[in-house]
């Protein structure tokens, strides 16, 4: 696995989000309390980008029909057979770094 930078940490304020796009794939970087967290960037239920939406507490909004996972686990907070991935991430100085 290869380690992608995409973005930094000093421009990702705690309680906020962003979307990175690694080729065609786009990820939702999260800030929560701090730590930072990444996930596949397309909501399941009709392709929303999760890094257009908002984080409330731990957890990240879909902008187009609200559905809500936990940013630290991918884990529907409506139906816990529902995920989306977590990708990993790595911080190097202010770097955010995801391995994928």
């Amino acid at each position: 696995m290869a380690l992608i930078r995409v973005g930094s940490v000093s421009e990702l304020q705690p309680g906020w989000v962003k979307e990175a796009r690694v080729g065609r794939q786009t990820y939702a970087i999260c800030n929560s309390g701090g730590e930072i967290h990444a996930l596949d960037g397309s909501c399941p239920c009709t392709g929303g980008p999760l890094g257009q939406g908002a984080l409330r507490e731990d957890l990240l909004v879909c902008p187009w029909h609200g559905w809500r996972f936990d940013c630290r686990t991918g884990a529907s907070a409506y139906d816990s057979n529902i995920t989306i991935a977590k990708i990993p991430v790595k911080i190097s100085g202010d770097d955010i770094l995801l391995e994928i």
